[in-house]
């Protein structure tokens, strides 16, 4: 006899709102059980046939804290720490909604909440809750000997774990996912990871950098362009839509995308069919679109530099890769990997000082800069190890993870002005070792406080 299939649990005290979703999950065969309160919640949950929980921030009426919400997810989570939960809050609790997501919540939906969105997000992790984890165990041996393309990917600690636990899991439902996280930290790796993972396996994986992308050029390099349509167009162009056909898109840095470019790219999303600059034939490409950023996203919807439909278009599956600052465990597997890739014999060696230098980093250009280093190292290294010098982190450069625990912006702001001195000034240097465009080292400079008058000329 076939297991009943797993429903979605609605925490939802408003009996109206409660209906309201029922009916609209019922509308879309999604099978469903209601708990007016968060005692009800916990007590179904135990009794297990749970696939995921839809709760409200919010119960006790005239509360709008979002405290008894956040009660609620963290029970849940006691519970049964896999289990997926989707938040849903009024504006008033939007802060505490986002600091859960943070925390381990699949996602937020604000109220009046979006049909399609909130469908396709219950439907995916119902079916990912059907599948069992690819990645049972967290320890280095038992990940390679599961079945699951990683893609090379290194990692000890248990946040990454989770990170590519997730990717692994919504790999196979075919639907968008924003990959968040900041500079450096590998979300095109995570890309690939979904990709290898997915029905689209061994199809074009073709990647954008929308970001080094002016306006002019985005039309036709996205859906391309017929001959003459624009100066220098001497011959048909394909654009990267019809090269993915069949396989996966990825779009780095949607985040910088202009507003007129954002435009463009939800027409596609809605319609599916899109015109190569200078036909009128419209054309359908079959891809899975994968998107990434350093913006915070939410933040950037408040000041109207993005736009919120698009977001959701995009947001169906979130996955946010943390800094390597917060996942020191990965610092050291990951120096030694790229080390032991290295065109020498024998591969060099870390000193143990160097090891402790690099313990010691804040790293705020995450695994870019760690492998940006690496590289320096092997290059100017005469002993028979490496040392902290041979790194560029002596005891002079600022960035201890004691300082930056203390205030990440000040230690990044100390080593950012020490890579200046180190390197004469050059903003191109400094914005190369940091894996950075020299725009985006500009942008950090001004945030961090390195003011323009303090700056030498590159």
């Amino acid at each position: 006899m076939a297991a009943s299939p797993l429903a979605c649990l609605i925490v939802e005290d408003q009996a109206p709102v409660a209906q309201a979703l029922d009916l609209l999950f019922s509308l879309h065969d999604v099978p469903t059980r209601i708990a007016p309160d968060a005692a009800s919640a916990l007590q179904q949950v135990r009794a297990g046939g749970i696939g995921v929980v839809l709760q409200d921030m919010n119960f006790a009426p005239g509360e709008t804290s979002g405290d008894e919400g956040a009660a609620l997810f963290h029970a849940i989570r006691a519970v049964d720490p896999a289990m997926p939960v989707l938040l849903m809050t009024a504006f008033t609790s939007l802060e505490r909604a986002v600091s859960l997501v943070k925390a381990g919540a699949a996602d937020y939906f604000g109220k009046p909440w979006d049909d399609a969105r909130l469908v396709a997000s219950v439907r995916d992790l119902l079916a990912m809750r059907d599948r069992p984890s690819p990645l049972p165990a967290t320890t280095p041996a038992a990940r390679a000997a599961g079945s699951p393309d990683l893609q090379g990917i290194v990692f000890e600690s248990g946040a990454m774990a989770r990170v590519v636990d997730l990717a692994v899991h919504v790999a196979a439902a075919d639907v968008p996912v924003l990959i968040t996280g900041p500079n450096g930290v590998g979300k095109e790796k995570l890309a690939e990871i979904i990709q290898a993972n997915s029905g689209r396996a061994g199809r074009p994986f073709v990647t954008v950098n929308v970001g080094a992308l002016p306006d002019t050029l985005l039309e036709a390099e996205l859906f391309g362009a017929e001959a003459g349509a624009y100066t220098g167009a001497q011959r048909r162009r394909i654009g990267r839509f019809e090269a993915a056909h069949g396989g996966t898109l990825f779009l780095d840095e949607i985040g910088t995308l202009s507003l007129a470019g954002q435009a463009k790219l939800l027409r596609v999303l809605q319609t599916g069919e899109f015109e190569r600059l200078g036909s009128s034939t419209s054309l359908r490409s079959d891809v899975r679109l994968l998107c990434a950023t350093n913006v915070r996203l939410p933040e950037a919807i408040a000041s109207g530099s993005f736009r919120e439909d698009l977001y959701f278009r995009l947001n169906v599956i979130e996955i946010a890769v943390p800094a390597l600052r917060d996942r020191p465990e990965d610092i050291l597997p990951i120096a030694r990997h790229l080390l032991a890739r290295a065109p020498t014999d024998p591969a060099p060696a870390l000193s143990a000082d160097a090891e402790a230098a690099l313990l010691a980093h804040a790293w705020p250009g995450n695994v870019r800069e760690l492998q940006n280093r690496l590289q320096r190292a092997r290059l100017v290294a005469t002993g028979p190890a490496i040392t902290p010098a041979d790194l560029g982190l002596d005891e002079r450069t600022p960035g201890s993870r004691g300082t930056a625990q203390a205030t990440v912006q000040g230690s990044e702001r100390a080593a950012l002005e020490a890579l200046l001195r180190t390197h004469g000034g050059s903003v191109s240097r400094v914005a190369e070792v940091l894996g950075l465009s020299r725009q985006a080292l500009y942008r950090r400079m001004e945030r961090l406080g390195v003011s323009l008058e303090r700056r030498p000329r590159s």
